[in-house]
């Protein structure tokens, strides 16, 4: 049996399983991840560890996908029929049922027990494990009530190796131990970004939609490279990248590239130039902004705003 999507349970759970009587209390399966792995980094604060005498590097990862549970093992899923069945989502659309039967604290068990699976670009990337028990939280706010394609999570956390084939059902891939996750939709991310004064609504909103889109469909961006969480970093955390690609569209400029290179300031700390780039429609004139991201930690954080950038 492959891994299924929870929602294929929740139209129509089994007649038996509906009348049948509450089964005994489900045991406890395998630990999370943070400790049923053996993480080449240490899984409660991130730093390095020791192997084999040789100095190990944690991978940090800064991800923009979608996170929906899978059902590990045929009893589980079986065991959430059975909640399904006895509870009261008459008239609720399938995603509805999901949501209300797992936003329900009797019902976390089956919360602990799922494998969250994050997917990048409609592949399978990672599997999730909190780092603290109380961020269930966090994946149950994941499951939307109404859905949309525009939905998006963005995760940051650290990896911890590869999932092994009881973890979920087969998929092999890596585990993050997470630390937080942000669930948004792509609309109202862009409704959120202040716009700059002079700045037509009418402008800025397509604008931003064009370069957020961009980042996104970089290649291979599962945002465990450094290149990748700064890129990942400024499209959650920086404005001022979405007002420069409005502005440089009123100046019938098209956004030509981005690059993400070595900063000259990375010496004892990891620090990253942004570059945008944009080439005038009429005249080829290419002109190019950049800002700097250190990302030695877990969390990246900006070092200088947005400037004017010239080629050395």
């Amino acid at each position: 049996m492959t891994h299924s999507d929870v929602t294929d349970l929740v139209a129509t759970p089994p007649a038996a399983d509906r009348d049948a009587a509450p089964p005994p209390a489900v045991s406890r399966v395998e630990r999370s991840a943070s400790t049923a792995l053996s993480p080449q980094t240490c899984s409660s604060c991130g730093t390095p560890r020791i192997v084999d005498g040789e100095t190990i590097d944690p991978t940090y990862v800064y991800a923009i996908g979608r996170i929906g549970p899978r059902f590990p093992r045929p009893s589980l899923e079986r065991e959430f029929a059975q909640v399904v069945g006895r509870g009261d989502v008459k008239g609720l659309t399938d995603r509805q049922a999901l949501h209300s039967v797992l936003s329900r604290k009797e019902n976390r068990y089956l919360v602990r027990q799922l494998c969250w699976v994050m997917s990048i670009e409609g592949l399978d990337t990672y599997v999730l494990a909190p780092r603290d028990p109380v961020d269930f939280d966090l994946l149950v706010e994941t499951l939307r009530p109404a859905p949309s394609p525009m939905d998006l999570d963005c995760v940051i956390g650290v990896r911890a190796g590869i999932a092994p084939p009881q973890m979920c059902n087969g998929l092999m891939v890596p585990v993050v131990v997470f630390d937080q996750i942000y669930s948004f939709d792509r609309d109202a991310l862009i409704k959120a970004i202040p716009r700059p004064e002079k700045t037509p609504a009418k402008e800025f909103g397509p604008a931003a939609e064009e370069l957020f889109d961009r980042i996104m469909q970089l290649t291979d961006n599962a945002g465990a490279t450094d290149e990748h969480r700064a890129l990942n970093y400024c499209a959650m955390r920086y404005p001022a990248i979405y007002g420069k690609a409005a502005d440089a569209f009123a100046r019938n400029a098209s956004l030509s590239g981005v690059e993400v290179v070595p900063s000259r300031l990375s010496q004892t700390r990891k620090v990253y130039d942004v570059i945008f780039s944009y080439t005038n429609r009429e005249t080829d004139v290419v002109e190019k902004f950049f800002l700097r991201v250190d990302v030695t930690e877990e969390f990246p954080f900006l070092v200088t705003k947005l400037s004017p950038y010239y080629d050395r």
